[in-house]
């Protein structure tokens, strides 16, 4: 008789849904006080970090080996450079606090990353049984906040809805987030629910998430989420072989393009002139190129910052503290040597992808990156400010990283003859990435 497996185990898949679910929330704001926002955010960012490391300590108590290895490793050494250089730039930054709090946000959500892959390489090949599957982790995790969101739209409308443009237009997200972040979650939860629906034997529940995903998309008026939504979709499809799946989605996407189109790419405020300027963005960059990196060209203001005072006017511009574009933002705070290690740091990143363009989770590569990377263009981005943007795109950098060793030690193996006979259970015969 096979002894009962801890409870740790049992439950591990909705552990790991839990924790995600919150390390995620942990970049929303739950009321209007900022201090408390604060505490919120820093309680539920690192407890989750602490959680993983905890059921990692957990899993090798439990007698399991670290069978992981690393691949592909200049990403992750290019990442880590950039933020040596973040780190390093606290000497020359125009106010090294702020740049301190924004490095330790981004280094923790990068070593939150790291043991999590870490934890879904030990399971997946000493319980095969209890497989985590990074899609159905991540549509989990998201489907919550997306009920939250369409909830909270009916029941408190005024929390839930933010005014733009003196109150004449109404985008989902209020005070708790950003529209055109929660635009770029939608946009993510969407395409994964998509892929959750083709793996899965039970598609009510794909299809639920992506029904809600896509209603939440809608209801931000983010023009680059859906810009990115169609992007991901027709890409994915293109990809299908399920002839019948094709022309159902190529017919859904030829009915939703000239609704988003209309409503929410070319809305009637604006119109054309506010989409070719990017709704003001490209005078304010062009203020940066010309009056901004100038002053502090190699090195930058300090990480996350962009002028010696919390914000940027130029001659012809509106003020801001960042700079709505992430490669603009990288450019000002590091200057072109920063710049120079983040734009090879995601070359290398999507080399990764090209390498593994076959491998299981080339789609989640794609779902997860193309909202990512649109969304930088016009927000805080991969290499901004602290946000959920930088913690996906962490996931993308060690996606094709940490994978399962194909040969053991004779200590490694020892100790899996024993944990076998301890669990009886057995481990994955062949090497497969996390």
């Amino acid at each position: 008789m096979k002894p009962r497996l801890p409870k740790l185990i049992r439950y591990i898949n909705l552990i790991l849904i839990l924790i995600l679910l919150v390390k995620i929330a942990g970049y929303f704001s739950i009321v209007e006080e900022r201090s408390v926002n604060q505490v919120f955010k820093t309680i539920s960012r690192i407890g989750m970090t602490m959680t993983i490391s905890f059921v990692h300590f957990r899993l090798m108590r439990l007698g399991c080996i670290k069978n992981y290895t690393y691949d592909n490793i200049l990403a992750p050494v290019l990442y880590c450079s950039y933020l040596a250089l973040g780190l390093a730039s606290f000497g020359w930054s125009t106010d090294w606090q702020y740049s301190a709090l924004q490095w330790l946000m981004t280094f923790e959500s990068f070593v939150f990353v790291f043991v999590f892959y870490r934890v879904v390489a030990v399971i997946n090949f000493h319980f095969p049984d209890y497989h985590i599957d990074l899609v159905k982790l991540f549509a989990w995790a998201i489907f919550p906040i997306m009920l939250t969101f369409i909830v909270g739209s009916f029941v408190e409308p005024d929390t839930f809805y933010r005014g733009m443009r003196g109150g004449e237009e109404k985008r989902l997200g209020g005070w708790i987030m950003n529209p055109n972040e929660l635009g770029m979650l939608s946009g993510m939860a969407a395409a994964l629910s998509y892929l959750y629906v083709i793996s899965s034997k039970q598609k009510i529940w794909g299809i639920l998430m992506m029904i809600a995903a896509i209603v939440i998309l809608a209801l931000t008026s983010s023009r680059s989420s859906a810009i990115g939504f169609m992007l991901i979709m027709g890409i994915l499809v293109l990809k299908s072989k399920n002839k019948k799946l094709k022309i159902a989605m190529m017919a859904a996407v030829g009915i939703a393009a000239p609704i988003l189109i209309k409503y929410v790419i070319f809305k009637d405020s604006g119109g054309v002139e506010e989409v070719m300027s990017m709704t003001g963005r490209l005078p304010f960059w062009t203020a940066l190129l010309n009056e901004g990196i100038v002053r502090e060209p190699f090195f930058g203001f300090g990480f996350m910052r962009i002028n010696y005072t919390d914000y940027f006017q130029g001659l012809n511009t509106y003020p801001a503290k960042m700079t709505h574009n992430t490669f603009m933002q990288v450019l000002m705070n590091l200057g072109f040597v920063g710049f120079f290690i983040a734009f090879w740091q995601l070359v290398t990143t999507i080399r990764n992808f090209a390498i593994h363009s076959a491998a299981r989770y080339a789609n989640f590569f794609i779902a997860v990156f193309i909202p990512a990377i649109i969304n930088s263009f016009t927000e805080f981005g991969i290499f901004g400010e602290a946000n959920y943007g930088i913690l996906f795109y962490q996931f993308l950098i060690l996606l094709f990283v940490v994978e399962t060793k194909s040969k053991l030690s004779t200590r490694e193996k020892l100790r899996l003859k024993l944990f076998t006979k301890r669990w009886g259970v057995e481990p994955l015969p062949s090497t497969k990435k996390t």
